[in-house]
């Protein structure tokens, strides 16, 4: 299942809307480090590979803009041990 993504930079936030849901990836940005700080997906949609979807986006989004990233919530932590191609944007 591939999701719309959408990243509104002034809310410091990326998110999609799957069956009237609402799924985010929150962060901060400190210069150019990038927090990813909440990742949320209502309970009914778990298990779609939403989060991924988003976590990707997210992390390409910090590549385009050469921004590091630092993983503070759990998903994102694990996010990053799964997918060792973005160890380079580990701030």
């Amino acid at each position: 299942m591939t999701t719309e993504i959408h990243h509104d930079a002034q809310a410091r936030l990326f998110y999609c809307d799957v069956e009237n849901r609402r799924s985010v990836i929150e962060y901060e940005l400190d210069d150019a480090v990038m927090s990813i700080t909440h990742t949320r997906v209502p309970p009914e949609l778990e298990g779609r590979g939403i989060a991924g979807q988003l976590t990707r986006f997210a992390l390409e989004t910090a590549k385009n803009q050469q921004w590091k990233v630092r993983p503070v919530c759990s998903y994102a932590v694990v996010y990053f041990r799964r997918h060792p191609e973005y160890a380079e944007l580990l701030a």
